[in-house]
């Protein structure tokens, strides 16, 4: 049977690389055409990998968690469809050149070289101190040093010492466990120098090098929660946001009325013709490109100096995943959309975000973003800009409240739905006058949703 080669496929233009999360199959697996091997991930989604032939899949290449460049072989299958002993070309590769792809020699040569952790600081030396990190790398916390220098424990005693914090790091815990002569149980401080019981009572609890602590301020016990590959994504993002941008947020209150009861009067024979929920958040998106059309400087990047001016509308909607981590999905030409089509893509994307089924280009290419913060019963935000964007618009909770309506026979208080829209945008290109503008801009198209459109 013929050997065929699962590589890396290409997932977008600026994608150069992807981490193999799983493998859904294992060496020996028998495998069927279009069924997925891997779930693989890169910095903008996780997708699966499918193999376009059937048959055995006969050898792994990378192990999970290995970062692997676009085009390098994943695996090799035994193809069950092909008799001939030539190699069949690779996932990917041009069917017509019958040029078989050359096997490595050895799965080590797609293996990325392993990077060792260094800390930011290192924490091996204390001043004072003639403690200092072993030769393979471990590192000691300035607490487990303190007492280790107060106990005259020799660095080669200490490197002995087995550790149960990350990766094997030795804590507070099991410093003192050891000093008390190995009971488990409990720790006995009878067998500690007062120095030692002195270092421990005055100085924080202790705090690895990866910043784990293993109690509270308060001597409780605490559950360490690693962060996931998208969390991590997430937080590093938001910083870089944050300190990027400088950020100001507007605020409005709009009256929604009119648009509530227009959707609670079409939300059933919408359904019914076009086989789609529709929900509020179309409605902001149409809102939103209106505004965007009125004022086109809210959409543009900023690059370096150059402020780029972007002649297309792509909406940003962030949808929250299952897992709790965020994602954000784009509609691309918002505003060649009309209210049908809005509905149908918000809802598409809605779905396959949280199935995980994402392209990578449903979720690049952004000029705007917008944040239904009012899903989670939220009445406003302060959202953080999704770069290079400028800008983005958080939509609070519809809520009834009592409000003062003004007609032309004089002003009275009557009952209305009524919520809040909040706008972060970049004061580094984007004034005051501007932001304050467009949100108002948003708002005032809001209230203004004609009762009699049809749909």
């Amino acid at each position: 049977m013929a050997r065929f080669e699962l590589v890396m496929p290409k997932m977008g233009e600026s994608i150069t690389e992807a981490t193999v999360l799983k493998w859904l199959k294992q060496t020996g697996d028998q495998v069927a055409r279009d069924e997925a091997v891997l779930e693989i991930a890169t910095d903008k989604v996780d997708s699966e990998v499918p193999t376009p032939v059937g048959g055995r899949l006969i050898e792994v290449l990378h192990a999970e968690g290995a970062v692997v460049k676009v085009g390098a072989v994943l695996a090799i299958l035994e193809d069950a469809s092909e008799s001939s002993s030539a190699p069949a070309p690779a996932y990917g590769s041009s069917p017509t050149t019958g040029t078989p792809a050359v096997l490595p020699s050895s799965p080590a040569q797609d293996t990325p070289p392993e990077v060792p952790f260094v800390p930011v600081s290192s924490p091996a030396v204390i001043p004072g101190s003639s403690l200092a990190s072993n030769a393979n790398g471990r590192f000691y916390s300035p607490l487990v040093l303190s007492i280790a220098r107060q106990e005259n424990l020799p660095m080669a005693e200490l490197d002995a010492i087995p550790g149960t914090g990350d990766q094997g790091r030795l804590t507070k815990k099991d410093l003192l466990l050891y000093l008390s002569n190995g009971r488990r149980n409990s720790v006995s401080t009878s067998t500690i120098s007062p120095a030692t019981q002195t270092a421990v009572s005055a100085l924080p609890e202790e705090i690895s090098v990866r910043g784990v602590v293993d109690r509270d301020a308060s001597g409780g016990s605490v559950e360490i929660i690693e962060m996931d590959r998208m969390r991590k994504l997430i937080a590093e993002n938001m910083v870089a946001s944050k300190r990027i941008s400088a950020h100001v947020t507007s605020f409005v209150e709009a009256d929604v009325t009119n648009l509530h009861y227009w959707r609670e009067e079409h939300k059933a024979e919408f359904e019914k013709r076009f086989n789609e929920k529709l929900t509020f958040t179309p409605m902001f998106v149409e809102a939103v490109v209106k505004a965007i059309q009125d004022y086109p400087m809210i959409n543009i990047s900023v690059d370096g100096t150059r402020i780029l001016k972007h002649k297309e509308i792509h909406i940003g909607m962030a949808a929250a995943l299952p897992s709790g981590n965020l994602i954000v999905p784009v509609i691309h030409h918002a505003d060649q959309l009309n209210l049908v089509g809005l509905t149908k893509r918000v809802n598409d994307l809605a779905q396959r975000a949280r199935t995980g089924k994402l392209k990578p280009e449903e979720i690049q290419g952004g000029t705007f973003t917008l944040s239904n913060v009012g899903t989670f019963g939220n009445v406003m935000g302060t959202p953080i800009i999704a770069q290079p964007q400028v800008a983005i618009l958080a939509v609070g909770a519809v809520r009834k409240r009592p409000a003062v309506i003004e007609t032309p026979q004089g002003d009275f208080i009557g009952i209305r739905h009524m919520m809040f829209l909040s706008h972060s945008y970049d004061h580094r290109v984007v004034d005051g006058a501007l932001g304050g503008m467009f949100v108002k801009r948003v708002a005032e198209y809001l209230e203004k949703w004609d009762p009699s459109r049809g749909i």
